[in-house]
């Protein structure tokens, strides 16, 4: 038998509130009945911002949510989709700066934990392990280049 417990996301309630809206309003665009999902958006977006901050395994945050690994999975990368359409365009970005004058900016990747990618450089040290983290991983632009052949692993 398993032992139920009342646990505090360390988000505040108005992040929580405010992907649930970005979710609503996905479902009404894309013609989601309601009350046909399993769960609703506010329900919905507790796992997945527990999944960004607890970077827990899906299969923990559906059962905690009472849905299948498969809807978990689904509704994890829905709610991430919704989040990234909210990110502004590059290329928009920078053509803000240039009007605005910027002279420089700094495109700083973040590190993104990874363990499934293997590679040794001519001088015998890993590919994906980054010095500046002091962890293994790389950033998006670093694994896009490695894949399209053009470096040999992240910065």
């Amino acid at each position: 038998m398993l032992v139920t417990y009342i646990a505090t996301l360390d988000v505040p309630r108005h992040v929580v509130e405010y992907l649930a809206r970005l979710l609503a309003l996905h479902r009404r665009r894309t013609g989601t009945p309601k009350g046909a999902r399993a769960l609703g958006p506010f329900r919905q977006a507790v796992p997945v911002l527990r999944w960004f901050r607890e970077r827990g395994c899906v299969h923990c945050l559906a059962r905690d949510a009472g849905v299948s690994q498969a809807t978990g999975y689904r509704y994890l990368h829905e709610g991430i989709d919704v989040l990234a359409d909210q990110a502004p365009d590059l290329h928009a970005v920078l053509d803000r700066c240039r009007a605005e004058g910027m002279t420089h900016l700094v495109l700083d990747g973040t590190l993104i934990a990874c363990d499934r990618v293997a590679g040794v450089r001519e001088n015998g040290n890993d590919l994906w392990f980054s010095q500046k983290h002091k962890s293994f991983g790389g950033d998006i632009d670093s694994a896009a280049q490695f894949a399209a052949g053009v470096r040999s692993g992240p910065r």
